[in-house]
């Protein structure tokens, strides 16, 4: 493989890290917020969180381009503040890349604290246990599996993805190609025999990535 192809494989496991770890925090959050909260809008929130996965990633780009963009609201008021500019950087692809991955962490770890029994959690309350106490002795102890499982989705979403990288990170060789991109620049460029190993790497860690998430979802555990 080439030295290019190295650094795009690179790049694409650090943005899709990256990406992976911000949807940690925010799908966990959100999932549990969203699957123990009761509030008015609920279902219109979780309606358009779930948008990413339908919705096509140039839309979602185009998205990002208009709030990330200098002329955008927050485009604009980081660059005046702080002089921080996402596009076309590494960093806005993370952002992209979290963007369309964020459905499969947040759907399953809402699955996952919804299926956890409240009498667990309510015994816990009795005992004297605090809310935090709770949530990391009893409620994520029965639902990692689950998180877990759409982490590992996630990352492979993340490694994979291709049109809102592509709109917001651009295509700089070293700086924001990623592998997707990369495949699709040398697959342009007519470098077959480079294209064709891009796409052996990526299909081959994307295979690994879901056998290894299909191990750790928990209707497996019955089955071994």
């Amino acid at each position: 493989m080439t030295d290019p192809a190295w650094t795009a494989l690179g790049l694409s496991l650090r943005v899709a890290g990256c990406a992976t770890l911000l949807n940690l925090l925010l799908g966990v959050g959100v999932g549990l917020l969203l699957a123990r909260g009761r509030f008015p809008g609920r279902n219109l929130l979780d309606t358009l969180l779930t948008l990413p996965m339908v919705m096509p990633p140039t839309v979602l780009g185009y998205y990002l381009l208009t709030l990330l963009g200098r002329r955008g609201p927050l485009g604009g008021w980081l660059d005046q503040h702080f002089g921080i500019n996402l596009i076309f950087t590494w960093q806005g692809a993370v952002i992209a890349a979290a963007l369309v991955a964020f459905p499969l962490v947040y759907k399953p770890a809402r699955a996952a604290f919804e299926a956890v029994d409240g009498q667990l959690e309510q015994a816990g309350r009795v005992l004297g246990i605090s809310e935090i106490g709770i949530f990391f002795r009893i409620t994520l102890p029965l639902a990692w599996r689950g998180i877990l499982a759409g982490l590992l989705l996630a990352f492979a979403r993340a490694l994979g993805e291709f049109g809102a990288t592509l709109m917001v990170a651009g295509s700089i060789p070293g700086k924001t190609q990623t592998l997707s991109v990369a495949i699709y620049e040398a697959v342009q460029a007519g470098q077959d025999d480079s294209a064709n190993r891009l796409v052996l790497v990526t299909s081959l860690v994307c295979v690994l990535v879901l056998l290894l998430a299909g191990k750790l979802a928990p209707g497996r555990v019955a089955e071994r």
